[in-house]
């Protein structure tokens, strides 16, 4: 577990190798999901390394980097909050879980993130495919979408697994389309009506798809 900058040539280090065989970046060298979400304004995809960063500064004016990990001790964390200082980019640490009902606080605060960031803006997860695709989903239904927009960014395409604890995810987006889609504006409904220890109850995930998800792919 990497816990330190990354900012001398032996802090970098020791940071790639904890990024590369810890944190599993070795497998996103060569892959990466980043997606339009909002064209000229959001994208989102896996943890980027920081040749990665530096493309997407070039290519599309990069402005915002949003961290849906949160903070974490690890050398891919530091090396890409690194490299987003030396870029001159903004940094914004917006955690959220994959394997939990969305927590009330923290979709008002993507909002509030969402409603003031510069852009373009690039939010990311670990994989690009759990917490990218709900926050991607609520900046949907932020911006006047429909739940059918939210869903489709959790897709297997880009890793994810609904019948997986992941699987929570899809179920928080359908919950709103059942329960208030049509009748009350998300965020009034989030604010008002949204009980995510019931949501959290309710949900259960395949066993097959659970042991492909966390101890497979051994996912955040």
């Amino acid at each position: 577990m990497y816990d330190g900058p990354a900012v001398t040539q032996a802090e970098r280090r020791r940071a790639w190798i904890d990024s590369l065989f810890v944190d599993h970046a070795i497998f996103r060298l060569a892959w990466s999901n980043v997606a339009e979400v909002v064209p000229g304004r959001l994208w989102r995809g896996n943890h980027p390394t920081p040749g990665r960063l530096r493309r997407l500064k070039r290519e599309l004016g990069l402005r915002t980097v949003i961290n849906l990990r949160g903070h974490r001790r690890c050398g891919s964390d530091a090396l890409s909050r690194e490299e987003a200082r030396r870029l001159g980019l903004v940094h914004i640490d917006m955690a959220f879980e994959s394997r939990g009902a969305p927590h009330r606080e923290r979709i008002l605060r993507l909002h509030d993130i969402w409603r003031s960031v510069e852009t373009p803006a690039f939010m990311h997860c670990k994989s690009g495919a759990d917490r990218a695709g709900l926050a991607a989903g609520l900046v949907h239904l932020f911006d006047g979408g429909t739940s059918t927009q939210a869903l489709a960014e959790l897709t297997w395409r880009r890793g994810h697994f609904s019948r997986s604890p992941t699987g929570i995810l899809d179920a928080f987006f359908h919950l709103y389309a059942t329960r208030a889609e049509g009748r009350l504006p998300f965020l009034d409904w989030v604010r008002d009506e949204y009980d995510e220890q019931a949501l959290r109850a309710s949900f259960h995930a395949g066993g097959l798809a659970t042991f492909l998800n966390d101890h497979v792919l051994g996912r955040e």
